[in-house]
């Protein structure tokens, strides 16, 4: 084993395609149940109450394993144009 190569360490690019993801199938749970998921998902973000999320398709369990303000902090990246 060679202890003098530097091994790459990425977690932001998976991160955040795991975060992506999590956001589309919340979304899409809430438009099955027939929810406003824009509304829905602001509530959540705001409160940090889960009950504005279904639990249909697993999404309350979901959305909970992305904190709130990565979550914030990803959308304004995405908003503004600089992921």
């Amino acid at each position: 084993m060679e202890f003098d190569k530097t091994m790459n360490f990425r977690v932001e690019r998976d991160n955040q395609v795991k975060t992506k993801e999590v956001l589309r199938e919340v979304y899409e749970a809430l438009v099955e149940k027939g929810y406003n998921p824009i509304n829905q998902l602001v509530g959540y973000i705001l409160s940090g109450d889960p009950t504005y999320i279904t639990s249909h398709k697993d999404a309350r369990n979901k959305i909970r394993t992305i904190e709130r303000d990565e979550l914030l902090e990803k959308l304004v990246k995405s908003y503004i144009g600089i992921e």
